[in-house]
């Protein structure tokens, strides 16, 4: 048989080096979390409850001491599952008049989608930790912590927590700060995220193929990686 051809991983090219324990390690020893955020609908809102929502947005940015990137993801809603479901109800529905009523709805909707996309959005927060940058700490401290960007290669466990909780204490700080706006935020587990970045740079394999879940993934690590 022919010798099997491996393939680069595309996580070459990222700057992620990995995902684990709810983070995301970047190539150069920095971590982040990711929340999804709820949205609200502010032009529906009378003037007292947009001026309270401004109010709380301002104090909730005066509060954060760090950066923070928010992102909004479109995509073009996929209900082929939906409809699908829709025909076997229509299939094995009894009483004739829901059955046409069905079929009325499925029609409206397949038209609905044919004249224009729908697209459905997703807010996201970025919380970034980086031990070079934290003020709090001495140089040396921070310098050994992150002493080049292959030290996360070996980042011990120990080391890691630390760094970990660094980072949870920030997005602590803004689910709290979200919350007071009223907005409902979630920090990504592992599967969410791997999720997440699976389906934002291979959009249309991710449209059809389901991403394994994370127990079932292969993933590549270095022997050195604790």
């Amino acid at each position: 048989m022919p010798a099997s051809t491996t393939h680069p991983s595309t996580l070459r090219y990222l700057d992620i080096a990995g995902i684990r324990q709810d983070t995301v390690i970047m190539k150069d020893g920095s971590l982040r979390s990711v929340i999804m955020v709820s949205s609200v609908n502010f032009a529906l809102k009378n003037e007292d409850e947009q001026n309270a929502i401004i109010a709380a947005y301002v104090s909730f940015l005066n509060n954060i001491s760090f950066p923070l990137q928010i992102i909004i993801q479109s995509r073009e809603l996929n209900i082929e599952n939906y409809l699908n479901d829709l025909k076997q109800k229509e299939k094995e529905q009894t009483n004739e008049l829901l059955k046409m009523q069905i079929g009325e709805y499925i029609g409206y909707i397949q038209e609905l989608v044919s004249l224009s996309k729908i697209m459905n959005k997703r807010f996201y927060v970025v919380v970034p930790y980086n031990p070079l940058s934290d003020k709090k700490k001495g140089f040396f401290s921070r310098l050994t912590e992150t002493f080049s960007p292959t030290s996360l290669i070996r980042m011990k466990e120990e080391n890691f927590a630390k760094l970990r909780l660094e980072l949870q204490r920030r997005v602590d700080n803004v689910i709290s700060g979200l919350d007071s706006i009223g907005l409902n935020a979630i920090e990504l587990d592992t599967q969410s995220l791997i999720e997440l970045y699976y389906n934002t740079y291979n959009p249309v394999t991710a449209a059809n193929e389901k991403l394994a879940p994370t127990e079932q993934l292969r993933i590549e690590e270095n022997e050195h990686y604790a």
